[in-house]
């Protein structure tokens, strides 16, 4: 998902003002396609149109700004996926399936984004404390949904990691696949998952949620 120029900053830019949001809009999007070199504040307040000094009006320093992009990530990109390893489900099927809706809405969990912030963490020591935080946040959230449905403490982990890993890998790997193929293996994905057989209500369910996200188009 590409995080798109807002009303307010296009206005900024054409009237040389700008918001909080525009600069850290503006910082994301840098860090997606260029990398974290091109957040730079004179770089940003050239194609802001603004000065280099009103930076300081949203920020203390350019560190500010790091820290508020990565709270911005753990919030996008963390929240939705624990949210949803923690919301009640009647089986472990149902309870993957709503940590998958993160995997097919680009709403809840923007893998660009995700991609990014590891590409910056491999040359940011304190942001790799960062990311390395956020994974174990997400794997104890799915650890801890395994084991409510009677998987011990080992297995629930693995699972978890599998879950994980797998998704996770697929992003980074850029493996692209149509909507139709990927609601195809729903079914396998969760047999391997969780060692369980869905029912047709559950796997449903999943895909009228997918194409109430995706209406008219097949999403990949």
């Amino acid at each position: 998902m590409t995080i798109p120029v807002t009303q307010s900053e296009a206005e900024a830019t054409a009237q040389g003002r700008s918001t909080r949001e525009d600069w850290l809009n503006l910082a994301l999007r840098s860090l997606i396609k260029d990398g974290i070199d091109r957040v730079k504040i004179q770089i940003m307040s050239k194609r802001l149109n603004v000065s280099r000094s009103s930076f300081y009006w949203f920020f203390k320093s350019q560190q500010d700004l790091y820290d508020q992009m990565l709270d911005h990530w753990l919030a996008k990109n963390t929240g939705p996926i624990i949210q949803r390893a923690l919301r009640p489900a009647s089986t472990i099927s149902e309870a993957i399936l709503n940590v998958f809706e993160c995997w097919v809405d680009e709403a809840l969990f923007d893998p660009h984004l995700d991609i990014a912030v590891r590409l910056w963490g491999r040359r940011a020591p304190t942001v790799l404390k960062v990311v390395a935080g956020a994974d174990q946040q997400r794997l104890d959230a799915l650890t801890a949904m395994f084991r409510r449905y009677g998987f011990a403490e080992d297995d629930a982990l693995v699972r978890a990691r599998v879950l994980y890993f797998t998704q996770i890998g697929q992003y980074t790997l850029d493996i692209r696949e149509d909507m139709p193929v990927r609601l195809s293996r729903t079914r396998a994905y969760l047999r391997s998952f969780s060692g369980q057989e869905p029912t047709e209500k559950e796997l449903l369910r999943f895909e009228a949620l997918v194409q109430a996200t995706y209406p008219g188009r097949s999403p990949s």
